[in-house]
């Protein structure tokens, strides 16, 4: 998830740049860089770091370009440092790049047998260097027969010397948008960049290719046919272009689920060969096999994402594992050795707590992992090795894009162990991975569902309690949907596991309860099912998230909820989303910072 603007006009490209850079920053912000076109010669400006580092860099620099491309960068190829920033160049030719390219080694093979050479561990330079192989002095059609050699996904913008009055950019499965202005154009990844200069957008769609030029542009498709694409006038003040025209942050986060679960899983499994691979992998990877026991430690809706990942682990790799909250890790006599492998799952990376006992892990000889959503964060420097998340900044207290790429890391995590140890076969990882790339559709489907979900919340804004039930995978979605009706609408919730209903909480249920039951096609359906009909008999209100086509409990339940059908591992996503846009519309309905519920912060930085 990196964040790409480029400009073509007559105003200072460098200062459109760097003011686009700035609104993208939340994109990715371990290095930055701009290519600037200067007196027909490109000047290429990188630095490792946030935006400011680049903006230090320039303050003594006059260039008076009036073409340009810039980059944000989060590492995904290669470790964050000066080469591996963007752009890249080869000869004349130079390249900013968000995506992955799966089939970069091999490419990459190609171009040094045909001479070229590397100065980077980035599958950027690759195409950098492809383009150039392909280039006879009509950069379009060289991008063109680029992008018909790689797989993956890619937002591209392109500068070239012998080409001095045009960026080619390109799209596939990476946002682009192109910005029309009054002789001059803009392409950025998001609006926002450039909404101070233009109101007029085009959205590129896949397979795009597109010339700007300052006074206009051609769009084409991969096979060179031209395309017509609408243009779209954009009225957003500048606090709604922070937000996307989402009324809230948590909404918007709420709606990038699917594109931050793809951004997470791109280039790292091949379904050519079914497996998973993680680039930070080689301190832990010799000793995979050694490991007696798995312990993660989290806090909060991080915590929740561990005990989903107890089921993956245990299933996938035949491993025990230990979830526990942070703080309580921290007071124990702990039974931790050399054969333990220690998770600690973070958004920020900075949790005290959770550091704090990642620590105390490492000082008894435990080989440490941790998933982390922020590069060179604390966290994430002292572990042996590092998931990164790429949910992209996450704004809003509550979390909710955060926390389901941290459930899809921890899938392939588990697929990974299970993978290394044996326990997992090449036939079955596949299957797995096959339902992986459905979940975007998924969770789309569950968006989709927004209305009715908002008639509901209106119905039951004003209740004093609720009752959350799961079970199996599906039991720490009903931790995680109380903890979020709790965060961001005050009103209290309980989370239980639908099995131990029987073992007190049943004490509570009468006509004015309403019951959230997790009840999608699984393993423990009919338990699930049993459960549903104890509630009902004591007059709760259940309110059941059911797989579509589900006819057993519509006779039983007050209001279903359906999602659609995928296997029982992987339906968490759809039944938290579920319960993220319940949770959202109770409290905007109430008249509540929805952003920034009373007493919470984003990350628990003190014990």
């Amino acid at each position: 998830m990196c964040g790409i603007v480029g400009y073509i006009g007559d105003k200072s490209a460098s200062s459109v740049l760097m003011e686009g850079l700035a609104k993208l920053e939340y994109r990715g912000y371990d290095s930055a860089g701009i290519a600037l076109l200067e007196s027909g010669k490109i000047e290429v400006e990188r630095s490792v770091g946030k935006l400011i580092n680049l903006r230090e860099k320039l303050s003594d620099k006059k260039y008076s370009a009036n073409v340009g491309i810039g980059h944000t960068r989060w590492a995904t190829h290669g470790k964050p440092s000066f080469d591996n920033a963007h752009p890249h160049s080869s000869e004349g030719l130079t390249i900013v790049h968000n995506g992955i390219i799966e089939n970069y080694i091999e490419l990459k093979t190609m171009l040094k047998e045909k001479g070229f050479t590397f100065v980077s561990e980035t599958d950027t330079e690759v195409v950098a260097h492809l383009i150039k192989s392909n280039f006879d002095g009509d950069l379009k059609s060289a991008v063109q027969k680029t992008v018909q050699h790689v797989i993956g996904s890619y937002g591209l913008a392109v500068l070239s010397e012998a080409n001095p009055n045009e960026i080619i950019i390109a799209r596939k499965d990476s946002p682009l948008v192109i910005g029309i202005g009054e002789g001059e154009m803009f392409a950025a990844s998001d609006i926002p960049a450039v909404l101070s200069h233009t109101r007029k957008f085009i959205f590129m769609e896949d397979g795009d290719i597109t010339v700007l030029r300052k006074d206009g542009y051609t769009i084409t498709g991969i096979d060179g046919q031209p395309v017509d694409r609408e243009v779209k006038l954009i009225d957003w003040n500048p606090v709604m272009a922070e937000k996307a025209g989402y009324s809230h942050f948590m909404q918007k986060e709420i709606y990038e689920q699917p594109r931050a679960i793809i951004d997470t899983i791109r280039g790292r499994y091949s379904l050519e060969d079914s497996r998973v691979n993680f680039a930070d992998f080689e301190k832990i990877q010799s000793v995979v096999k050694d490991f007696s026991r798995v312990v993660i430690v989290a806090c909060g809706t991080s915590w929740h994402a561990g005990l989903i990942a107890k089921f993956y682990i245990e299933k996938f790799a035949k491993i025990p594992v230990e979830v526990d909250i942070a703080s309580e890790f921290r007071y124990r006599n702990l039974v931790i050795d050399e054969k333990t492998l220690f998770v600690a799952i973070t958004q920020s990376g900075e949790t005290a707590d959770t550091l704090s006992a990642l620590r105390i892990a490492k000082e008894h000889g435990a080989k440490v992992i941790s998933v982390c959503n922020v590069v060179g964060s604390s966290i994430s420097r002292e572990s042996d090795s590092v998931i990164y998340t790429h949910a992209g900044p996450e704004i809003g207290v509550a979390s909710t894009k955060a926390f389901t790429t941290q459930v899809i890391s921890l899938f392939l995590f588990a697929i990974y162990l299970g993978q290394e140890r044996g326990t997992m076969s090449s036939d079955e990882a596949g299957r797995y991975l096959g339902e992986v790339l459905k979940l975007p559709e998924v969770i789309e489907k569950v968006l989709e569902q927004d209305d009715n979900i908002l008639k509901l919340a209106k119905q039951f804004k004003d209740a004093s309690d609720f009752l959350y039930l799961g079970r199996n995978v599906n039991y720490p979605i009903a931790l995680e949907g109380a903890l979020k009706l709790k965060e961001i609408s005050y009103i209290h919730a309980e989370g239980y596991p639908a099995g131990e209903m029987k073992h007190g909480p049943i004490a509570l249920i009468d006509k004015d309860l309403p019951i959230f039951i997790l009840c999608p096609k699984s393993s423990v359906y009919e338990k699930v099912a049993s459960n549903v009909e104890e509630a009902k008999t004591r007059d709760g209100i259940i309110i059941a998230v059911v797989t579509e086509g589900d006819e057993g409990l519509k006779g039983i339940c007050d209001h279903i909820i359906e999602i659609p059908d995928i296997i029982e591992e992987l339906s968490v996503f759809p039944t938290v989303v579920v319960t993220q846009i319940f949770s959202y519309h109770v409290a905007h309905l109430l008249g509540l910072d929805v952003d920034q519920p009373r007493n919470l912060a984003k990350s628990v930085t003190v014990e």
